[in-house]
């Protein structure tokens, strides 16, 4: 039986769905079969990270209404073995219900080692969507308070959503820019604001960002995808030390 993991933020612009495609990616490459499910209705990403943009006739709305068979709208990535994507609805007024997306997890998660979730940002009703079929969350936030105060604010609603196992992703950490920043004492400190534990840190990474916008994020072997490929693991149950910058520990 599949594991499922919605991915979230509590504002736009930390990286979410670019954590969602790599770490999907890194998956792969430990022989997992991922499905991508993107739930940002009306702003939908993922297609674009993997290149698949040009390909897609159908969605989650299409399979929902009928209009094709569920295979037609899940999409292989070519590059990467194993990896799959259900593309959201480009149009906000075909947003899915959450016991709609929970019926429709149910009858795919058997086909898949790990579904990831791609949640839009912020704590609307296509978030609870996203969330409700997931028995796991992670919380994308980058080290700026704004961010963080999202990040808090996601977990409430995360937990109020019944969801307990919950994890947080540093994304785009620069120890210089935070040292400069001078607003927390260390990466502790932003994790008990939190109060959420940590599963990985993200560096800043412009290799990243090229081939993520691009639609080429596997040829990334930058440090980032080091990172990805640790918290991969970790949540493959391996005990992998986090990759703590060796200044902040």
């Amino acid at each position: 039986m599949g594991e499922i993991i919605v991915i979230a933020s509590g504002k736009g612009g930390t990286g979410k769905t670019t954590v969602t495609v790599n770490l999907a990616i890194a998956l792969c490459k430990k022989n997992k079969k991922v499905l991508i499910i993107d739930c940002d209705c009306g702003m939908r990403g993922s297609d674009l990270m993997l290149g698949l943009d040009k390909n897609l006739v159908y969605d989650t709305s299409d399979v929902i209404a009928g209009n094709c068979f569920t295979e037609d709208a899940i999409y292989p990535y070519q590059n990467v073995k194993g990896l799959y994507l259900m593309p959201a609805p480009i149009n906000p007024e075909d947003e899915i219900a959450p016991q709609v997306m929970k019926q429709f997890t149910d009858t795919v998660k058997n086909s898949y080692d790990y579904i990831l979730i791609d949640s839009p940002a912020g704590i609307g009703s296509s978030f609870t969507t996203a969330v409700v079929p997931a028995n796991r969350a992670f919380i994308v936030t980058n080290t700026e308070p704004i961010s963080i105060r999202g990040a808090i604010n996601v977990r409430h609603a995360l937990l109020k959503n019944g969801k307990k196992d919950i994890r947080l992703i540093i994304n785009r950490f620069n120890e210089k820019k935070f040292r400069e920043l001078n607003i927390y004492k260390d990466l502790d400190e932003i994790i008990d604001l939190c109060q959420t534990q940590l599963i990985g840190i993200v560096p800043d990474d412009y290799q990243l960002v090229c081939f993520s916008q691009s639609g080429k994020p596997s040829l990334n072997t930058s440090p980032s995808s080091e990172a990805f490929s640790k918290i991969a693991d970790r949540i493959l149950g391996k005990n992998v030390q986090l990759a703590f910058p060796k200044k902040m520990k």
